[in-house]
């Protein structure tokens, strides 16, 4: 399955982290031109996960596309995470994919192909897993290699989950355990064990399509999935795109093995820092509050868990659905309420 060709070895920033900083990124996105087209469910208003578009009374589609640079030696695990991490931002939403598009940048006279043939393999078990047919795709030489799926989903349209929907009360539940980023780079600089690195890529490995059953069956409003922005970039765009306040809890934090440690020992990814001064005045911070933790939810995450806002009464019930489909790490890290700032505390 694997070539010798280690794709690490040719980037600097792999996987999400790559993102453009998220405070960039709104700045740019401020002055482009509104939609106002009524079918038109979710655009780039929210700065939610996808656009959804409304075909009639019982359909929307929803369109995203997401690539980015190796995360992993692989290629064929690289095409694996890279088409995970596209597909889930239709799962965040509650939908389901049908229908992607291959999106390549491979410099064909520096890396040997058949690491390219590879990625495009690793991405199509991925897709044939999730009932997905990729019918095309594009692809540029250019340096360092990335990859990626632009992708339709499908979804009713009273059942869209948007980044919107967050309701004072809710608890929030998150999928996956952080750390990927940490992982990564620990793995460049060769600091982190095999084991660990294994789980890491595992857990990029997985789908979210669980996660959205879950969350269509407990009746979930507000979600998103954790990226290039860490957990708390991307619970502050929630808040603010929902008009709530959010608390979370260091103490209920997911985390991946060894990666504690290796913040504790410095290793800690630039797009943390980056994220964290995204956030800025708006995040409140108990100063009890552990600096490890901290910086782990600020760790940028490569195909990340779903988070999600849960009604009390449906807490239980969607906890024990996520562990019975083998989202073992599912926990409630934080809660919802009427206000304007991100809480952590202990």
């Amino acid at each position: 399955m694997s070539t010798n060709f280690d794709l690490l070895t040719n980037v600097e920033y792999g996987g999400c982290s790559a993102k453009i900083p998220a405070s960039v990124l709104e700045s740019i996105l401020l002055n482009l031109p509104k939609v106002t087209d009524p079918n038109v469910l979710v655009d780039i208003d929210t700065h939610d996960d996808a656009g959804v578009f409304r075909i009639n009374e019982d359909l929307a589609i929803i369109l995203t596309t997401d690539f980015f640079p190796p995360v992993c030696s692989d290629p064929f695990e690289f095409g694996q995470i890279a088409a995970t991490n596209s597909l889930s931002d239709v799962y965040a939403m509650g939908g389901e994919p049908f229908l992607a598009l291959n999106i390549a940048m491979f410099p064909s006279s520096k890396i040997p192909l058949d690491a390219y043939r590879q990625i495009l393999e690793g991405g199509a078990s991925v897709a044939q897993k999730a009932n997905t047919i990729i019918i095309g795709g594009h692809t540029i030489d250019d340096y360092p290699p990335k990859y990626g799926l632009a992708v339709v989903g499908r979804v009713h349209p009273d059942k869209v989950i948007t980044n919107a929907g967050l309701q004072p009360g809710d608890a929030l539940i998150l999928t996956k355990p952080l750390g990927t980023g940490v992982v990564v780079a620990a793995k460049r600089l060769g600091i982190v064990s095999e084991t660990a690195y294994s789980e890491a890529l595992f857990w990029m490995k997985q789908l979210n399509n669980t996660a959205a059953q879950v969350m269509q069956t407990v009746g979930v409003k507000g979600a998103t999935d954790i990226t290039g922005f860490g957990l708390i970039g991307h619970v502050y765009k929630m808040a603010k795109a929902s008009r709530v306040g959010v608390k979370l809890y260091t103490s209920k934090i997911p985390l991946l093995p060894e990666v504690y440690q290796l913040v504790d020992e410095g290793c800690i990814p630039g797009a943390a820092f980056r994220n964290l001064e995204f956030v800025g005045g708006h995040l409140n911070g108990d100063p009890n509050v552990d600096y490890n933790i901290k910086m782990l939810m600020c760790d940028a995450q490569t195909s990340g868990g779903i988070l999600m806002g849960v009604k009390p009464e449906r807490v239980n019930e969607a906890l024990s659905l996520l562990k019975e489909a083998g989202l073992t790490y599912s926990a409630v890290v934080g809660e919802v309420f009427e206000g304007d700032n991100i809480l952590i505390t202990s």
